[in-house]
């Protein structure tokens, strides 16, 4: 079955050791740039993968991963160091062919303590984490089921990190988040003066791509780039 559903949309295979990733790559004629999306944990390219027409309207390729077990991506995440190295060998796949153009690394709720230690070590123009968590160790105490057990055995250490990221950086968090609270981004953003923190009035953690001050404020920020 094809993921991809539109002539400008390729679906990608990425090989990495033990497994093959799977992965979707939106690809305007003259983009400005890429957003290279690390989505989170529920879902998969078919359900993360929808809003193609945003990033057409702002003129942003965008490339998405599906991680290991995930989709139609082989094998199963055996470690943090293992996933972190799944979405390097990711960004290297793609970001040769950018050069000269923007480029954004956006992690959404799972996604953005990886996105977090891509940034600080591959410096983009713009980071963006959304639903962003200080620590997978400070959700640990805390029961969610939508955090599967082998994930939450990983430490994920985004506070470490976030000073780290010397490029602009934008926080976004729903104000009713009842997965992780928005004073993780608080927390964040006490780490990192220079971050622009974006509250979202009456978003929680899933429905934020709803909300148009979200979508607003996400194109702002690709378009001043």
């Amino acid at each position: 079955q094809p993921l991809a559903q539109a002539a400008d949309i390729h679906e990608v295979a990425i090989d990495v050791p033990g497994a093959r990733l799977s992965a979707l790559h939106l690809r305007l004629p003259q983009p400005k740039g890429v957003v290279f999306f690390l989505h989170g944990n529920g879902g998969s390219l078919a359900t993360w993968f929808v809003n193609p027409e945003y990033y057409r309207r702002v003129n942003f390729d965008l490339f998405m991963i599906d991680y290991r077990g995930y989709g139609k991506s082989t094998g199963q995440i055996e470690s943090e160091a293992q996933l972190r190295s799944d979405v390097r060998a990711a960004w290297d796949t793609v970001a040769a062919q950018y050069a000269g153009r923007k480029v954004v690394i956006y992690g959404r709720s799972l996604g953005s303590g990886l996105a977090a230690d891509l940034s600080a070590s591959r410096g983009p123009d713009l980071t963006v984490l959304v639903s962003p968590y200080r620590s997978m160790a400070a959700l640990a105490g805390e029961h969610y089921a939508w955090v599967p057990q082998m994930v939450l055995r990983y430490p994920m250490r985004t506070d470490t990190l976030i000073g780290r990221i010397r490029s602009p950086l934008l926080l976004i968090h729903g104000e009713r988040d009842p997965l992780i609270a928005p004073s993780h981004s608080d927390a964040l953003k006490a780490l990192a003066p220079h971050a622009t923190l974006l509250r979202v009035p009456g978003a929680g953690h899933n429905d934020l791509q709803e909300f148009d001050f979200y979508l607003a404020a996400f194109a702002r920020a690709l378009q001043v780039l």
